[in-house]
């Protein structure tokens, strides 16, 4: 940022005096030029501080201010003790109507001070930008090698650029950061899908810059900052390597997570195999040791999202994880909590056994699907019985045709087969103690379910019979 008027009145050894436009000496001034023409303005480019010792003044004050200040330069410093004692009324009333800062300029302060005054807080800022960008651009470098680098690189960049930051992947979902526009923020998004790889505007008061992230065409994601002022050229720099680092982090992430996607099926198949020890060798190297025996082994399935979420918690755990067709496998010694998935765990097991802890995890998994529960275990679904282990769809429909010609006849009101039935095989098949329950003869009952042999053409001495018959029954029921 270039020094200011204020900065150069503010300075004792040059001794300059405000004369007129008080209120506008927070105007920067790039550069120092010096003329005595009456009309200065084709040698200058805008914002500049015009010295000067009046040599013009006759040819008419009020236009040449007028001159000045339609040219958009900074200021005029008037010289004094030369060409007039005193900076001439007519110049400051001019400079006052229009708002141009006019500072005396005393005898014994040479304009070349000024310029060098100038040209030294130019150069010092330069400086200390270039400096701010190295430091920077350091800082940016040393988050992005740690753990959690993307999140450590977002944070450093937003308060070195005192904006806020934010990296999105693909589809616009955070990775890393915050944005109070956010909203706003992914709808300018496909406007980078297939142009160019960065882009710059105005939103809520706030210059916005983003810049894809990826190499060639592929975009991995996209690095966002925004803040109240412009990005200067050492901010652009620092955003640059911000994203740099950001695409070298994305694409070898990219590269080894899917190594060690293929590394972790692959120890999963020796684990199944009971290749323990290897694995156990291997494992500790990498991550850690495996969980202790008896374990777990728990198959997860759901959004990816959810699935990446309990990796990462397993991340912090001794467990084994690895990937198991569309689902999570992983292999633990304490139970986890896995929102937003369904779950299936299996009974305890020594790894020995995992693959057959394997197994009832799988059964677990889909009666926790079929049933749409969080959680089924193993061993509850062996306590709930067989029934827990049968699709409901086409359990209903089994249940439905088996029994149809019982209901259609019951719904004629000429018997109760239906309870009859379900009475005699819960007294497994005893004439006396059925009929009892049901408060009729058992010559009655036993009518009864000679209709039912018939209507079914069933023969209910039958084992089997008697077996489809209740599992029908507890279907319906």
């Amino acid at each position: 940022m270039n020094p200011t008027l204020a900065a150069l009145v503010d300075r004792p050894e040059l001794g300059l005096i405000v004369r007129a436009g008080a209120e506008h000496l927070d105007r920067p001034v790039p550069w120092v030029h010096t003329s005595e023409l009456a009309d200065p303005t084709a040698f200058l480019e805008g914002g500049e501080l015009l010295l000067t010792t009046g040599l013009w003044v006759r040819s008419g004050a009020a236009a040449y201010i007028e001159r000045l200040h339609a040219a958009g330069v900074a200021g005029l410093g008037f010289g004094t003790g030369l060409t007039y004692a005193a900076v001439p009324a007519t110049v400051v009333k001019a400079a006052a109507a229009v708002g141009l800062p006019l500072i005396e300029v005393p005898r014994q302060v040479p304009f070349i001070a000024i310029s060098k005054a100038v040209a030294k807080a130019v150069a010092a800022e330069e400086y200390a930008a270039v400096t701010r960008a190295y430091q920077a651009q350091r800082a940016l470098t040393s988050a992005a090698v740690r753990p959690n680098g993307v999140r450590g690189l977002t944070q450093q960049l937003g308060r070195r650029l005192d904006a806020w930051a934010v990296v999105l992947d693909p589809r616009g979902q955070v990775q890393a950061g915050e944005s109070p526009v956010l909203s706003q923020l992914r709808k300018e998004l496909p406007r980078l899908t297939a142009g160019p790889a960065s882009l710059t505007f105005e939103l809520d008061g706030a210059e916005i810059a983003v810049q894809t992230l990826g190499v060639g065409a592929r975009i991995r994601g996209y690095l966002a900052v925004g803040r109240g002022s412009r990005l200067t050229r050492a901010d652009q720099q620092v955003l640059t390597t911000a994203a740099s680092l950001l695409t070298v982090s994305f694409e070898r992430s990219q590269v080894v997570e899917a190594a060690t996607h293929r590394l972790r099926g692959g120890l999963l198949r020796l684990l199944l195999a009971g290749e323990t020890e290897l694995v156990a060798e291997i494992a500790a190297d990498l991550w850690g040791a495996l969980p202790a025996a008896p374990v777990r082994v728990v198959l997860a399935s759901g959004p990816s999202r959810h699935r990446q979420a309990a990796v990462d918690r397993a991340e912090d755990t001794d467990a084994f994880h690895a990937p198991y067709g569309d689902s999570l496998l992983l292999v633990v010694g304490t139970e986890p909590e896995l929102p937003g998935l369904h779950v299936g765990v299996s009974d305890p097991a020594e790894y020995g056994g995992l693959d057959r802890a394997l197994r009832q995890a799988q059964r677990a998994l889909a009666a926790a699907q079929r049933a749409d529960l969080p959680v089924v275990r193993f061993a509850e679904l062996a306590d709930d019985g067989v029934l827990t282990l049968v699709d409901p769809e086409v359990a209903g429909v089994f249940a439905d045709r088996l029994l149809a010609p019982l209901v259609e006849h019951d719904a004629t009101g000429r018997g109760e087969l239906i309870a009859s039935l379900r009475a005699w095989l819960a007294h497994n098949g005893q004439w006396d103690p059925a009929a009892a329950a049901l408060g009729v003869h058992r010559h009655t009952l036993r009518h009864r379910l000679a209709k039912v042999g018939q209507l079914l053409g069933r023969d209910l001495d039958s084992a089997d019979t008697r077996a489809e018959l209740w599992l029908a029954l507890r279907l319906k029921d």
